[in-house]
């Protein structure tokens, strides 16, 4: 070989070897962290670092990496280090609507690149897409995994009763014993519920010997639900003026907390805290107890329900007709959000798009979600079919997911210093439901949690 051709080869190496790292370092790096809701245990850990795998693989320009807090530390703790030590994450997620509350402000606005990139929409229902939507237009997310409220019910205890179940369309109306038609609502359950709660002595909560201090089986209720869910499931209202930084419990709110009142001291249908918290009922989870007639709860509580099988069968039914006699249902919902201060929103969102299409399939069942958008529906029924294998109605839940309650009616919706004004909440509704809860002034209580809430939040806007 010639001198001249030496050189050129040593030259085309030299170069190679520095261009090379060149080209492996000018992929743009995105950060997904996780933490802030689910992702933290070891099936999960294995599923999001195989779909990082997957994502660079497909692709040359973008290098995803992942952070996931551990599940002994604090996520919120290296969430806001990262933030304060100007190295954010990209993209954050799952993460609830409650739980993405805290860091409200950071959540980047997709809109634009929804536009810019002709992101499709239209596969959701549009009532899902609005539970992300602002007042003045922002979309801070795209439906990933969503958990509408439904009606648990046991049919084994219905047939006892003598009583037709729940309905499992939308619009059919309740058929009474006697063959009547009636609406579907709260004042058809309150009817159902009382015949299908039970004392020792085998007498209904309607009838005069009936015993509240003996009760074996009762009729519903809102199976681990905060508050602001129940009176959501009652009647949604949007109670927090953003721009006047006020909060107002609304009048629905009132007649919802004299309802619930009724049903855990009067009429007996709901248990109150000391029955939840007993053995007999579970301790804590009544329905699972095959003791508890119906229960208004999110989808995914069937995460809970694995000691039915071999127990009693359950099914579905749509929830009950709101105070205004409307549909509306609460729905739970877990997603990805941006942040607003990435430093390449573009390559950002191309990696939430594909968290949110093609990684539905290996992170909707480690996550135990199902999925919003549709065509992966069926691969978490046929799952659940699998587990629960008496035919449950599962259309039910799709059919729901059009009665979705917008943002502003979310049961966790924002408001400032929401994890205070969360507390406060929950501390009216346990002692609501525990001793005593039957002598309470409704009225008077829920002003002076008006009044401790706006203090609240006006302390935070200060």
């Amino acid at each position: 070989m010639s001198k001249k051709w030496f050189y050129v080869f040593v030259v085309v190496g030299l170069l190679a070897l520095i261009v090379a790292p060149v080209a492996a370092q000018s992929k743009v790096q995105i950060t997904w962290f996780v933490g802030l809701g689910t992702g933290s245990n070891a099936e999960q850990i294995e599923v999001q670092n195989r779909v990082v795998e997957e994502f660079n693989a497909s692709q040359d320009e973008i290098e995803l990496l992942i952070n996931i807090a551990s599940a002994n530390e604090a996520a919120d703790d290296l969430f806001t280090t990262l933030i304060a030590g100007g190295t954010p994450p990209d993209i954050v997620g799952p993460v609830g609507v409650g739980g993405s509350n805290r860091y409200s402000d950071l959540w980047a606005d997709v809109q634009p690149l929804v536009d810019s990139t002709g992101y499709d929409l239209s596969v959701f229902d549009p009532s899902l897409v609005d539970l992300y939507r602002t007042d003045d237009g922002q979309l801070l997310g795209i439906p990933f995994a969503v958990f509408p409220s439904i009606t648990y019910f046991n049919p084994a205890l219905f047939d006892e009763a003598g009583l037709n179940y729940p309905p499992q369309e939308f619009d059919a109306p309740y058929i009474m014993p006697d063959g009547t038609e009636v609406p579907w609502n709260y004042e058809t359950v309150a009817e159902i519920a009382k015949i299908l709660t039970v004392d020792a002595n085998g007498n209904d909560a309607t009838m005069e010997g009936f015993d509240p201090a003996n009760i074996v089986q009762f009729g519903m209720n809102f199976q681990w639900a905060r508050m602001r869910l129940m009176w959501t499931d009652i009647q949604p209202e949007d109670w927090y003026d953003e721009a006047a930084n006020t909060i107002t419990i609304p009048d629905s709110w009132r007649t919802a907390t004299s309802w619930i009142q009724d049903a855990v001291w009067t009429s007996y249908f709901i248990p109150n805290n000391t029955y939840d918290a007993s053995e007999a009922f579970g301790s804590g989870n009544a329905f699972s107890s095959g003791k508890l007639a119906m229960a208004v709860t999110p989808l995914w509580y069937t995460c809970c329900l694995g000691n039915s099988v071999g127990n009693f069968e359950w099914d579905f039914g749509v929830v009950p007709r709101s105070l205004d006699g409307e549909y509306h249902v609460a729905t739970d919902a877990d997603t990805f959000r941006m942040l607003k201060d990435g430093a390449n929103p573009e390559a950002a969102f191309t990696v939430l798009s594909y968290l949110l299409n093609e990684a539905v399939p290996s992170l909707a069942p480690v996550y135990g979600a199902f999925p919003a958008r549709p065509e992966y529906q069926q691969d978490w029924i046929d799952t659940k079919d699998a587990q629960f294998n008496w035919g449950i109605n599962w259309q039910v839940a799709v059919d729901s997911l059009a009665y979705n309650n917008p943002g502003n009616m979310h049961h966790e919706s924002n408001t400032l210093n929401y994890g205070r004004t969360t507390d406060a909440v929950f501390a009216f509704q346990t002692k609501l439901f525990s001793d005593g809860g039957a002598d309470l002034d409704v009225n008077a209580e829920l002003d002076a949690l008006q009044a401790e809430l706006q203090a609240i939040v006006e302390e935070a806007g200060s």
